[in-house]
């Protein structure tokens, strides 16, 4: 069995990415015996190290082969011809993709492009022919937050689905979907799926039906990750707040922010008489977008100023680890609010954009308990903030059991969709 995984995370710097595709081989695996699995990454290296026994896909192929077929030799008068000339061209690709995959291959050849960019070229078709199956698993990046990756995604699935491949979805976080070019593209491409597991009802729901996919083909599981932190939970109630913030344009925090959340976090910690312990997700440092850990220093300067913010943990073990030394977790990270309620620990979550809203909306409607969140462009932040982490901490012990058994079934879902996908193979 050959199975071809597009996901969320190539860099592999997200620890959240990394659980989910690394629970979606494992259920893979578990299915059918030793199949053969290729994954898009742009970097091997960290691939072989937390996936080992998978083989690296670089997206550079894909790139080719969505690059502009012709350039029109006059000059483009409008936006419009420029996207009727793209759909045009989306349209060959989806009805003719041998003419079109012999088309570049001439193109590069003429041109004398790099042997490396033809041969990635070339392994990147061959990949296509020779799977069995081709998956999307878990994540949060069908959105308008992240248009291009949304984009590339769907391509690939699409691209799969035109030769003949059967392609599925798990874990999936979908929306907002407003973009009309990207809710096009997937309008066309997710009712070819046979099957779309969602992480969440509350947005993932409203979108499929939109595009008249009959419920008997999609199922809300939860998230991938959630078995991960389940089965190493931590058996004992920690003492601990966890914290994490993420500072990037998609979450669209700002430093006055930081700082009622830096203060809000200290007195709750003092009152409390409990440490601050970072839970950092994301790894990734790039322009105005801090690493995680880089975020949660901002919280502890004036209080543990020696603290890493958690650079070292940069594995989804060692958080969960981590995690399961809180009795709450303060976050504006989604899946350290997963790594927490899979171990029974309440959350408190943090929402300015209407990307993580609807994310942490979505988990809370999951779990049904243990989830509160803040919405931070609220005037009384700081005293809804303190009022939450303290009420979390207070039903920690109460809530614990619910919480598990929430985990529980969501697991028992999640399998089921994998065993379905299996069957229907």
């Amino acid at each position: 069995m050959k199975i071809l995984i597009d996901h969320g995370g190539y860099p592999v710097l997200n620890i959240g990415d990394l659980a989910m595709l690394q629970v979606a081989i494992q259920r893979l695996c578990g299915l059918w015996s030793n199949p053969s699995i290729q994954v898009f990454t742009t970097s091997p290296e960290k691939l072989a190290k937390y996936c080992p026994n998978t083989t690296p896909l670089l997206p550079s192929g894909r790139n080719t082969w969505l690059s502009t077929l012709v350039s029109p030799a006059y000059k483009i008068p409008s936006r419009g011809f420029v996207q009727l000339w793209s759909n045009w061209e989306d349209h060959l690709r989806r009805q003719s993709p041998e003419i079109v995959r012999s088309f570049i291959e001439l193109k590069l050849k003429l041109k004398g492009n790099s042997s490396e960019l033809a041969s990635d070229f070339q392994v990147f078709m061959e990949a296509f022919h020779e799977a069995d199956l081709v998956i999307a698993c878990g994540g949060g990046y069908i959105t308008d937050s992240f248009k291009y990756h949304a984009s590339g995604v769907l391509d690939t699935l699409d691209l799969a689905n035109s030769i003949g491949k059967p392609i599925a979805m798990f874990g999936q976080g979908l929306g907002p979907l407003r973009d009309p070019d990207l809710r096009a593209k997937a309008r066309a491409v997710l009712p070819k799926a046979k099957l779309i597991s969602l992480r969440e009802q509350r947005s993932g729901i409203p979108i499929l039906k939109s595009f008249n996919i009959s419920s008997d083909r999609f199922i809300v599981t939860g998230d991938d990750a959630i078995e991960m932190s389940y089965q190493k939970r931590n058996p004992n109630t920690g003492d601990g707040i966890g914290i994490n913030l993420r500072i990037a344009n998609y979450a669209n925090i700002d430093a006055d922010l930081i700082e009622t959340v830096r203060t809000t976090l200290q007195d709750a910690a003092k009152s409390l008489s409990a440490p601050l312990i970072p839970v950092p997700i994301s790894l990734k440092a790039e322009g105005k977008e801090l690493s995680d850990s880089m975020a949660i220093r901002e919280l502890l300067k004036g209080y543990d100023d020696a603290s890493d913010g958690g650079q070292l943990i940069d594995t989804p073990h060692k958080v969960i680890e981590q995690i399961g030394l809180c009795r709450v977790v303060v976050t504006g990270s989604y899946h350290a609010g997963v790594f927490a309620l899979a171990q029974g620990i309440p959350v408190v979550c943090l929402a300015k954009s209407e990307y993580y809203a609807d994310k942490f909306l979505g988990l809370a409607d999951q779990f049904g308990v243990g989830c509160q969140v803040i919405f931070m462009n609220n005037q009384q932040l700081k005293e809804n903030l303190l009022a939450a982490i303290f009420q979390s901490w207070n039903d920690s012990e109460q809530l614990r059991l619910q919480l598990l058994a929430a985990a529980e079934h969501q697991i028992s879902l999640g399998r089921t969709a994998y065993k379905n996908l299996y069957d229907m193979i």
